[in-house]
């Protein structure tokens, strides 16, 4: 997650696996809420969040 998918990641930018996308939240057209696991730099868990997001800003990686 870099700035382009949410301001919070303007600073910081991380990386997450996406556990699901959380259609029980309102939100803003072209924005969702994602539970996700925040990963280290050798892709282990060691967070689990809820964040805001633009998907059209978001970057898949293998």
């Amino acid at each position: 997650m870099t700035g382009t998918a949410s301001f919070q990641f303007v600073s910081r930018s991380i990386m997450a696996r996406v556990i699901r996308v959380r259609e029980d939240l309102v939100t803003y057209d072209g924005w969702c809420w994602l539970d996700v696991y925040q990963l280290d730099a050798r892709g282990d868990a060691v967070d689990r969040r809820t964040i805001f997001v633009r998907p059209a800003g978001l970057r898949a990686t293998a």
